[in-house]
């Protein structure tokens, strides 16, 4: 039986990353053939195919430059774990899948958390896996560039914004750098992934990192809404820590697959409307959604 509450949503494919998926699949095929000793061999290969992409969002300094560049807010309230053998690990991994000619989105995997620093964050909406085709994915979660095919799940989004404060949501901007500017922060769980291969940077150390992200956010005192859509969203309530004073909002993941379905059908949830009545009622400023 499916988890109603399943983070299975998923970009809408283009060529490049159904050509990305299909060739590598054909790579483990021919490693097997030509004898590789086990699965992991034949994995690793096809893992390593990584296609010709021209696109503009591709990871392209290592990841520990990417840190240096995190704001000193971030840098200090991380610093137990941005020092832990298992980020070292996953920097490891990351620079090494990158130099091996592996193409990585995004190209700054830390970009909600230079908009949304932690003084600043009023409201937290947990994603999963960058989106993994060329352009994509720009370190927010559910956010695409403007002029990209909208995604499944931000349509779903929209719709309950508009729903919730009007207007046409054919016409809302894809990019949601407006949401993260105003103190969102649009985290993913996982914040690097390879070219037509979802989940490809999954259990690398990621999960380790951004647990941290939501619990020392969580620890701060200003009060903040977490909206945990899905079963992997809401498995981080877990981090939140009791009698602190923030709100969390759970429905399903707005995927097609689940958004209005029982048990908690997320079209109808009214979580924006929720979450700015919250805020305006402990004195912080609403969050304009459209």
């Amino acid at each position: 039986m499916r988890d109603l509450f399943s983070d299975l949503d998923a970009p809408d494919d283009d060529g490049a990353a159904k050509d990305a998926r299909v060739a590598g699949r054909v790579t483990a095929k021919a490693a097997q053939r030509a004898g590789s000793p086990d699965a992991n061999t034949a994995a690793t290969a096809a893992s390593a195919f990584t296609p010709p992409v021209t696109a503009g969002n591709v990871l392209d300094t290592s990841l520990r430059d990417q840190v240096a560049a995190l704001p000193p807010s971030w840098r200090s309230l991380l610093s137990d774990v941005l020092t832990s053998s298992t980020f070292d690990a996953l920097a490891h991994f990351v620079d090494a899948r990158r130099e091996a000619g592996a193409v990585i989105y995004p190209t700054r995997p830390f970009r909600a958390l230079d908009l949304a620093t932690p003084a600043n964050t009023r409201v937290v909406i947990l994603g999963q896996d960058p989106y993994h085709g060329p352009g994509q994915a720009q370190g927010l979660s559910f956010s695409v560039p403007m002029g990209f095919k909208r995604p499944p799940s931000l349509r779903n989004i929209f719709k309950e914004v508009a729903a919730d404060f009007g207007g046409n949501p054919v016409a809302f901007n894809n990019d949601l750098t407006r949401w993260a500017e105003q103190g969102v922060l649009l985290l993913n769980t996982v914040l690097t992934v390879e070219d037509g291969l979802p989940a490809s940077h999954a259990k690398r150390g990621w999960e380790a990192f951004t647990d941290e992200v939501i619990a020392q956010i969580a620890r701060e005192p200003a009060p903040k809404v977490f909206m945990l859509w899905g079963s992997h969203a809401q498995a981080k309530q877990a981090l939140l820590p009791a009698n602190t004073g923030h709100l969390a909002l759970m429905s399903n993941h707005p995927s097609p697959l689940s958004a209005s379905r029982p048990p908690v059908p997320f079209l109808g949830c009214g979580h924006f409307a929720t979450a700015n009545a919250w805020l305006k009622e402990r004195g912080l400023a609403p969050i304009d959604w459209r």
